[in-house]
């Protein structure tokens, strides 16, 4: 009996976790990189008092690379006199960015002119590159219907690890090939791929740009401020 009863809450947990796993009674799989996962902490509450203020015309939304920008040097040179706003959290996965601009609410209050979107790198453990570039896909989906007048500036995922030829560069590289399609011209969305910015002429990565292979060094943001600015404040001129 007391077997059958071990068996049975066995039973029982394995049924719980393939239902959390499945999308209604269709069977397939859910997608984790689509699937909103909660972010309600300190710095996501940062972020709604910024919107709450408003005055925001360009919003940085990503991961901790995103957050590394802090005030530094050359976010004060290139985006806070165009009254950017960085809305990076360390350690998100696009499930994270997909909860916070819709149940947590960080655009509604805001309508940036540009939104400059890079996140995806921190699945890239769990979630297969179709999967990364699906959750991205949604991310820039719903930041439009969140606020449709605004331009997203979508950059493809920065290398990551030392030398190239990987596994992991290989899922990069599917990635942006994939979400580099969700460019329309510019008319609502701009792809850019800045990555071989980072690496040497053999595809590495060098510790003076990116200290663990990941993050960004201080000259690692000046080449991502220098790739970018001329084109975020093209987006964000509504004078043309």
């Amino acid at each position: 009996m007391k077997f059958a009863k071990v068996a049975s809450i066995a039973l029982l947990a394995l049924a719980g976790t393939l239902a959390f796993w499945t999308n209604g009674n269709s069977g397939e799989k859910k997608n984790p990189a689509t699937t909103p996962m909660n972010r309600d902490i300190a710095r996501h509450k940062e972020f709604l008092a910024i919107a709450k203020k408003g005055d925001v015309d360009v919003v940085f939304i990503g991961d901790s690379i995103t957050q590394g920008w802090g005030n530094n040097k050359t976010w004060k040179k290139h985006f806070e006199p165009l009254k950017a706003a960085n809305f990076g959290i360390s350690g998100d996965q696009t499930g994270h960015v997909l909860w916070r601009i819709t149940e947590g609410k960080e655009l509604d209050n805001i309508t940036p002119k540009v939104a400059v979107v890079m996140i995806g790198t921190n699945n890239s453990g769990r979630d297969s590159a179709a999967q990364i570039a699906e959750g991205i896909s949604l991310i820039v989906k719903t930041i439009h219907e969140k606020t449709p007048k605004t331009k997203i500036l979508l950059l493809g995922v920065f290398p990551r690890g030392e030398k190239a030829g990987t596994s992991i560069r290989q899922k990069i590289s599917d990635i942006n090939k994939t979400i580099a399609k969700l460019d329309d011209g510019g008319k609502t969305v701009k792809y850019l791929d800045i990555g071989s910015k980072f690496t040497k002429e053999d595809a590495s990565l060098g510790k003076d740009i990116m200290p663990d292979f990941l993050h960004l060094s201080g000259r690692g943001y000046e080449i991502w401020g220098e790739a970018i600015a001329e084109t975020v404040q093209q987006m964000a001129d509504t004078k043309k």
